[in-house]
């Protein structure tokens, strides 16, 4: 089965409470938060009517939490193969 994976990209601060009310139907709280969706009719309508605040790409699968937040991590660069000096 697919989802819509949305994300809020711009804020919704100073726009209508009909916007608002839409975000917050499709789960959208903070700037740069991200929720999974069916790919239904009035799923696929409220996004449309919110489009250019938000980022929407067709995944297969949901991720949990934790499973969206290792993907967000940066590689640092570097790793610590043996620590030395600490007791």
């Amino acid at each position: 089965m697919s989802y819509f994976r949305v994300q809020l990209h711009r804020s919704a601060i100073g726009l209508n409470k009909k916007t608002n009310e839409i975000l917050r139907t499709l789960g959208l709280r903070k700037r740069g938060s991200v929720v999974y969706h069916n790919i239904t009719a009035p799923t696929a309508g409220k996004i449309l009517a919110v489009k250019e605040l938000v980022r929407v790409t067709l995944v297969d699968q949901k991720l949990t939490k934790e499973e969206h937040n290792t993907t967000m991590k940066s590689n640092p660069g570097y790793y610590v193969v043996k620590e030395e000096g600490h007791e």
